[in-house]
């Protein structure tokens, strides 16, 4: 079986690549650039180009493929409220043409990754099912339902099957700590470095992380039947940042040096997930634990150059 990783140089895209290769699967990773924090596995297929290169894209394509794996975005949700039209274009505009290249090339399944931080707005209830209104306070949100009714829609017309996956906060090995996203990475290199770290807000807004192992699980498991659903993938525990914070101070035994800043209008002050419905369909739960995981990433950026002043 063949897989095509969008994005499978990123974060999630190489914990990804690793756990299909592991499963057996023939891997072909599309990304702008090669991976940055480890060597190639010459043993995976890297295809270097855009998402937006199409003809590159369909040559990948005409090679064979049975499941694809969509996790690219050109845009965060910081950002993405300042060029909407540039949002639109370069995500919603060029998976419309991915999923017609699946219907002329037909394969087993697409595998979207949307954002189950972003997409429900402001919750509620507590945690949040895949029931539940979907309100977005920012660009990116909205283009990531905007695929993910795209991709309902080929399914009514052409048979396509998918799977979403609304993602809550992802860490692990390989995030980008100099990054735009994941507090947990940015705040723990922060803490590290000795560094002042930023938070918006009073540091009472509640999220759920999840480990990067535990998101490729979920990818893995929804490849295994033709059931074209959503889910939520998450921790299912809410964390504040203070509370993070706190646990990032334990782990890498630093204080850390917060400054607070005045929330922002698209801050939700509490979102968490609620996951039965992939474990009741698939079984599948959160394995590593958020103490582990955090030790775990420790250990990791403690082996990195960009903290080695610490």
């Amino acid at each position: 079986m063949r897989a095509l990783v969008l994005g499978g140089s990123g974060f999630l895209g190489s914990h990804l690549v690793d756990a299909l290769y592991e499963e057996g699967y023939s891997v072909t990773s599309f990304d702008r650039y090669p991976e940055r924090f480890r060597d190639a596995n010459r043993k995976i297929d890297f295809h270097q180009s855009d998402f937006g290169n199409r003809g590159e894209l369909e040559s990948v394509f005409r090679r064979g493929v049975d499941f694809v794996f969509h996790l690219v975005s050109s845009t965060v949700p910081q950002s993405s409220n300042d060029d909407p039209i540039f949002d639109v274009q370069s995500n919603v505009i060029e998976s419309i043409a991915l999923m017609e290249m699946c219907i002329k090339y037909p394969l087993k399944k697409v595998i979207f990754v949307s954002s189950g931080g972003t997409v429900y707005g402001i919750p509620k209830t507590l945690p949040i099912s895949e029931n539940h209104a979907t309100q977005p306070l920012c660009s990116y949100g909205i283009t990531k339902l905007m695929i993910e009714k795209y991709l309902h829609l080929f399914h009514a017309l052409h048979g396509l099957e998918y799977s979403v996956l609304r993602l809550s906060n992802p860490y692990g090995p390989r995030q980008d700590p100099r990054g735009k996203q994941g507090a947990v990475t940015v705040f723990m290199n922060r803490i590290l470095c000795g560094e002042e770290l930023t938070v918006w807000g009073d540091g009472s807004v509640v999220r759920d992380y999840i480990h990067a192992s535990d998101f490729a699980r979920a990818c893995i498991a929804v490849m295994s039947t033709d059931k074209s659903e959503i889910y939520n993938v998450g921790g299912g525990v809410g964390t504040s940042l203070n509370e993070l914070i706190s646990l990032l101070e334990r782990v890498t035994d630093k204080k850390a040096n917060v400054k607070y800043l005045s929330k922002r209008g698209f801050d939700v002050p509490a979102l968490y997930l609620d996951c039965s419905r992939l474990s009741q369909d698939y079984g599948w739960r959160p394995n590593v634990d958020f103490i582990e995981g955090l030790s775990e990433m420790g250990d990791w950026m403690r082996s990195q150059t960009f903290v080695s002043r610490f």
